[in-house]
């Protein structure tokens, strides 16, 4: 079952209505007894799995790449 909540004493009571939510419970937030909006425990969807090799084929590495860096480059970074 719902528990209906005014705006007004969710306001002050957010702490509990949230402790509420995380053990489950759906509360619905009333401006007088107007029902406009509802708190649920939030659910992170499921990561996405990586599937090796799925950009196979659309990237290349020239030969450049191997080449040594120039002399100030190689600078910069010490």
């Amino acid at each position: 079952m719902h528990e209906i909540v005014t705006i007004h004493a969710a306001k002050t009571q957010l702490s509990k209505l949230l402790a509420e939510v995380e053990a489950g419970e759906e509360i619905v937030l009333a401006r007088g007894k107007t029902p406009v909006a509802k708190l649920t425990r939030y659910t992170a969807p499921p990561e996405a799995r990586r599937k090796p090799g799925s950009m196979k084929g659309q990237i290349t590495i020239g030969p450049e790449f191997f080449e040594p860096l120039p002399e100030e480059e190689l600078e910069a970074w010490e």
